[in-house]
């Protein structure tokens, strides 16, 4: 397993995270708890150290769930990378975030307890609750860093000016947001911000939610994806027509759309960690051959000219949720 450092003060994690997201709430649909453990096992046992969950991914199921799947393992032998803040109702909305300092430590006591470890590698703020001061959030984080629960301290999806402000009270180690072919918006001003600071990324989305996986068919999706301007009629047809370009580019290159999908964001930066959300050992086998995948400056020049940045159709949220992004496509 090739490995990265996170920046300039984050650990040095395997190349390639899992996001265990899809493992809990229905969010791409049913789930099998014993598929779901087996894949984190899979995951580890190819080399896979750096996963990523949050403490409102079903509600705290993805913990405990987690907890599950690590027991036994050396807690050395992987890094885990927790979001918080996010406020969430017993009928599954989501309520705003909440990044008070004594809300920070709160969330932290129950992460701690739910995926029983004693620490957490990476600790960040899901999004950025408008009504508190980012270096005060950073702050109390920073608080448990120096008290030995938390190792490192993360971002996700902020802006640039959000990052130098966090980065003035505590080094980030990374930031985590959406980024692939498909979306592209932290080019323009956050890439460069993380590279100026020593900061890494882990990149979510990185198969578009799967719409570019190469398994995405014309067709009305039953989970979250229903919801979102990437996959409804009209958008959807178009942005297929982009995943045909790059399933000619990958078959030249005798790859899957998703492994080619994959190497791209990977190629954008030796500190860059894309996150596989694989929810089966199927999907994660997939994920795998990516790292091996080396991509030329002529393949590289392809894959620009077939997909433009810009060039997909519909927001990578629904409208309501756009607004609590640092960056939108």
């Amino acid at each position: 397993m090739k490995t990265r450092t996170l920046g300039s003060t984050g650990p040095t994690v395997s190349a390639l995270g899992l996001g265990a997201m899809a493992m809990s709430g229905g969010i791409y649909g049913p789930t099998d708890r014993a598929e779901s453990i087996a894949t984190v096992h899979a995951a580890l046992d190819a080399g896979i150290t750096l996963i990523d969950t949050g403490d409102f991914y079903g509600m705290g199921h993805n913990e405990l769930l987690l907890a599950e799947a690590l027991r036994g393992r050396d807690r050395d032998s992987y890094a885990l990378s927790v979001k918080f803040g996010a406020l969430r109702g017993p009928n599954n909305t989501f309520n705003g975030t909440d990044g008070r300092p004594e809300a920070v430590k709160n969330f932290l006591a129950y992460s701690l307890t739910r995926l029983g470890v004693d620490h957490i590698d990476i600790y960040r703020p899901a999004r950025l609750d408008p009504a508190v001061p980012i270096e005060d959030t950073v702050g109390a984080i920073k608080e448990m860093v120096d008290a030995g629960h938390v190792r490192h301290i993360g971002l996700s999806e902020v802006n640039a000016t959000t990052i130098r402000k966090a980065h003035t009270v505590h080094p980030i180690t990374d930031l985590q947001i959406e980024y692939s072919i498909l979306s592209r918006a932290v080019e323009a001003d956050i890439l460069p911000t993380l590279r100026e600071l020593g900061i890494g990324m882990t990149a979510y989305g990185v198969l578009g939610r799967g719409l570019i996986s190469g398994h995405w068919t014309p067709q009305t999706p039953g989970d979250l994806r229903s919801h979102s301007p990437r996959f409804s009629a009209g958008n959807v047809e178009h942005n297929l027509t982009l995943v045909d370009a790059l399933r000619t580019i990958a078959e030249a290159k005798g790859c899957t759309v998703a492994q080619l999908a994959i190497a791209w964001v990977a190629a954008q930066d030796d500190t860059i960690v894309p996150l596989a959300g694989a929810r089966t050992r199927n999907r994660l086998a997939e994920a795998l051959p990516a790292l091996d995948i080396h991509l030329t400056d002529d393949d590289l020049a392809e894959i620009e000219k077939a997909v433009p940045p810009g060039s997909a159709r519909g927001d990578r949220y629904p409208t309501a949720f756009m607004a609590q992004l640092g960056v939108g496509n």
